[in-house]
């Protein structure tokens, strides 16, 4: 018998119910790890977006300052 057969056989509450809990279970450190690197990658990211478009608009502030007052660099 091939896998699907048996899986096919099984009544619904035991697709939908009982596997999704053992595979929780049984991997759920690992989702946990994964998802935690995930969303610590994500604010990095959006951090660093931040903080390089605060650099620019200083820069352009500065620069804009500069240049209207004092000419050029």
């Amino acid at each position: 018998m091939a896998v699907k057969e048996i899986y096919t056989g099984l009544p619904w509450w035991v697709k939908w119910v009982a596997v999704p809990i053992i595979a929780i279970v049984v991997f759920g450190g690992l989702i946990t790890s994964a998802l935690t690197f995930l969303i610590g990658l994500l604010f990095k990211a959006l951090v660093f977006v931040a903080l390089v478009a605060a650099v620019v608009y200083v820069v352009r502030k500065v620069k804009g300052t500069a240049s209207s007052s004092k000419g050029d660099w």
